[in-house]
């Protein structure tokens, strides 16, 4: 079995070297994609306290 020293230095070498390879996104890419997932986040979130808010108002209707 390999020094445990050596196998992280490889490791961490062929992490670089990977990370090299890697096609990072532009600036306005960034941008876009992170407000695109705060729309859709609070879209989501607009839709589920509507949903929770009539389902609410079912149940206690139900309960009465």
């Amino acid at each position: 079995m390999k020094n445990p020293i050596k196998r992280l230095t490889q490791y961490i070498k062929s992490s670089y070297i990977e990370l090299k390879k890697v096609t990072w996104p532009t600036k306005k890419e960034t941008i876009n994609y992170t407000l695109l997932v705060i729309g859709i986040s609070l879209f989501v979130a607009f839709f589920i306290g509507v949903a929770d808010f009539f389902l609410n108002m079912g149940i206690e209707q139900i309960l009465k």
